[in-house]
């Protein structure tokens, strides 16, 4: 049996199709340009490609309360052509087979779940740190959602007193991890991105900082077994060690950690693991 998996991404598309132990057979990307121009070639895309079920993941905002009216919809976006797009709804009607439908960063959670960092665990938080924050989560096995999905990123914290940094947050400005710690953040803070920042630049320690205390407030709230963290900014590895120390020491011993090695870890399928987590989506469903 094949799954398929479709992850919308704020600039590019990434349809594919896998195996039941997640190995991808085909895939396929292209830019988010609009509706009109992407609907078609996903639609294209699977009926070359048959599938017995599909896992959606996309950018956001979006609806993912079932009872809701703006379910399966794109909601207040960036993305000015797909603002209140009814993608699902629009894709149902050209492709007749069972859709799971989350976050962008719920479905590379999952894939982390499955068969990446995650695998041997039913608990854990997934946060990607690049343009943006976004964290999925899965308790017991299962993507959480409330009324909507969450919005970590948008999670308070202290500011560092070593940083005078104004915030890159419309929302929040530099109240929140968005808003301090994204690449963006970054960007802004030293006129050139993350990637060209030495490794031993001070500017870690803060960065850290800021990571630490979000995953201080997620171990608390969530109580994960694993935190896996992704996204561009942390293809700066150094962070890791700097993150875990920080986290011992916020943490306190009010609660006790997991080996802090094996707690917060890096994303283990890379860019894979957005479609696999579809795949295992799309299982899902038809296992039901």
């Amino acid at each position: 049996m094949k799954y398929g998996a479709i992850e919308a991404g704020g600039t590019k598309f990434v349809c594919a199709v896998g195996d039941e132990n997640g190995q991808i057979l085909a895939r396929i990307k292209f830019p988010t340009t609009t509706p009109e121009e992407v609907i078609p070639q996903i639609v294209a895309f699977f009926k070359d490609n048959p599938v017995s079920a599909i896992g959606i993941g996309s950018f956001g905002p979006i609806g993912v309360n079932e009872d809701s009216a703006d379910y399966g919809k794109i909601l207040n976006t960036p993305k000015l052509p797909f603002k209140n797009y009814p993608f699902l709804a629009a894709l149902k009607a050209e492709i007749d087979v069972p859709m799971a439908w989350t976050t962008d960063v719920n479905i590379a959670a999952y894939g982390e779940l499955k068969a990446g960092a995650g695998r041997g665990t039913d608990n854990l938080v997934y946060v990607t740190i690049g343009t943006g924050v976004g964290a999925g989560i899965v308790a017991n096995g299962e993507l959480y959602s409330g009324v909507s999905h969450t919005e970590v990123g948008h999670s308070l914290l202290v500011q560092n007193p070593a940083d005078d940094f104004k915030g890159a947050c419309p929302y929040h400005g530099n109240r929140c991890i968005e808003g301090l710690a994204a690449g963006p953040a970054i960007e802004q803070r030293f006129g050139k991105k993350a990637n060209e920042l030495a490794v031993d630049d001070p500017f870690w320690e803060i960065e850290a900082d800021y990571l630490a205390q979000m995953c201080h407030n997620l171990t608390l709230m969530y109580a994960p077994a694993k935190i896996i963290l992704g996204g561009g900014v942390m293809h700066q590895l150094q962070l890791f060690p700097l993150i875990r120390q920080k986290l011992v020491k916020l943490i306190n011993g009010y609660v006790e950690l997991p080996n802090p090695d094996e707690y917060v870890v890096p994303i283990a399928l890379n860019d894979d693991a957005g479609v696999i987590g579809g795949f295992y989506l799309a299982q899902d469903l038809v296992k039901e």
